[in-house]
C-alpha cells in the first residue's frame, strides 16, 4: 500500500514537471532543454548532466518533437514512460485548441504581431543558452569539433538533408569509438 502511493506520488512529480515546462516554455524543443535540464538534473536529480546529453542525443535522433522525445525517455528513466509525455503534451494541445479559436480575429492586431516578435527573441536566447549548456558538458576534442564544423557547414550551407546529416554524424561517432577501443584493447595485449 505504502508502495503504490511513493509511485502514484513519484507519477504525479513527473507529470506536474513536465506540464509545467510544457505550460511556460514557449519556441518549440530547443528551448525546452534548459528548463528539462534544470527540473530533471539540478532541481528533482532524477538524472545527472550525461545522461541529459544522451537523452538529448536520442530524443534528436528519433522521429518527433525533441522536447516530447525527452521528456518519453527521463520518464521513462525515472518510472512515469508515458507520464511525463502527457504532461509535456496537454498544456500545447490545450494551448492550441484554444488558439485556433480565437486566431483568425487577433492575427492582424499589432500588438500580438510584436508580442510574438519578442517571444522569438527569447526563443533565440533559450536557443543560445543550449547549445552552451551542452557544449559545455561535452568532451572536448580535435575530432568533435571538425564534426560539429562539418555537420554546421553541410546543414545550414548545402542542400543535405538534415537527417542524413545526423546519421553521418552517428556513424562516424560509432567508427571513431570502435578505433578507440581497439586502439585500448592492442595497448593493453
Amino acid at each position: 500500500m505504502k508502495e503504490n502511493k511513493k509511485k502514484l506520488t513519484q507519477l504525479f512529480q513527473i507529470f506536474t514537471t513536465f506540464m509545467k515546462i510544457g505550460i511556460f516554455t514557449f519556441g518549440g524543443g530547443y528551448a525546452m532543454i534548459p528548463l528539462i535540464q534544470r527540473e530533471t538534473v539540478v532541481k528533482r536529480k532524477w538524472v545527472d548532466d550525461d545522461d541529459i546529453l544522451d537523452i538529448v542525443a536520442i530524443a534528436e535522433s528519433t522521429p518527433g518533437p525533441i522536447a516530447i522525445n525527452a521528456s518519453t525517455f527521463v520518464g521513462y528513466r525515472v518510472g512515469g514512460f508515458f507520464v511525463g509525455t502527457v504532461g509535456m503534451i496537454l498544456p500545447s494541445f490545450i494551448i492550441i485548441l484554444a488558439i485556433s479559436f480565437v486566431l483568425n480575429s487577433f492575427q492582424d492586431v499589432q500588438a500580438v504581431k510584436y508580442a510574438f516578435n519578442g517571444i522569438r527573441a527569447g526563443v533565440l536566447a533559450l536557443i543560445i543558452r543550449a547549445l552552451w549548456l551542452m557544449y559545455k558538458n561535452v568532451k572536448k576534442c580535435a575530432v568533435s569539433y571538425i564534426v560539429m564544423a562539418a555537420a554546421f557547414i553541410l546543414s545550414a550551407f548545402t542542400s543535405v538533408n538534415v537527417i542524413i546529416v545526423i546519421a553521418g554524424c552517428a556513424l562516424f561517432g560509432l567508427i571513431t569509438a570502435y578505433i578507440n577501443t581497439k586502439k585500448r584493447n592492442d595497448c593493453m595485449e
